[in-house]
């Protein structure tokens, strides 16, 4: 059997984020912590928080491991978690929480969380409005671009213009 789960990588703090992202999403829990075990004459270090060395989570089903490597390799919006929600509350709800704990913002419904994460919090209606003819798809990409959090009535309000 294999398994498949991605792996972050951070310089510190691993269980704080596992336990900070587990509130976040529903049916989400930390499945397991491993202790940092020294090995002689190896060159790891243990975490300076004195934390785990990794964290198997599941956010909704899915399995990452935040593993805490030391600065070697900082986070980028390279890698993403996106989570896909169904109301502009949880949009909101998602949104303030990341942000209002240390995050920050960035464009096009990314943000970033205090341990360098980033996270795209995108609501369903915004992938349905782009399935939709070309010029809906296009005005919305257009309003899309002028948002940081993202706004599903905004969203709405552009693919209602371009359809008349």
């Amino acid at each position: 059997m294999t398994t498949v789960r991605t792996c972050l990588w951070f310089d510190g703090g691993v269980d704080a984020a596992a336990d900070f992202y587990t509130t976040l999403v529903p049916g989400s829990r930390v499945l397991h912590r491993m202790p940092y075990i020294p090995v002689p004459d190896s060159p790891a270090t243990p975490p300076a928080d004195g934390g785990s060395l990794a964290v198997v989570l599941s956010l909704a089903g899915v399995e990452y491991t935040l593993l805490n490597g030391g600065p070697h390799f900082p986070q980028s919006e390279a890698v993403s978690i996106e989570l896909i929600v169904d109301s502009q509350a949880e949009v909101d709800r998602l949104w303030d929480a990341i942000v209002g704990h240390g995050g920050e913002e960035s464009m096009c419904g990314w943000c970033r969380d205090r341990w360098g994460v980033s996270w795209q919090i995108v609501p369903q209606r915004l992938y349905d409005l782009l399935e939709e003819s070309g010029s809906v798809a296009t005005a919305v990409t257009a309003e899309m671009f002028t948002q940081r959090r993202l706004d599903t009535a905004r969203l709405e309000a552009a693919a209602e213009a371009a359809r008349s």
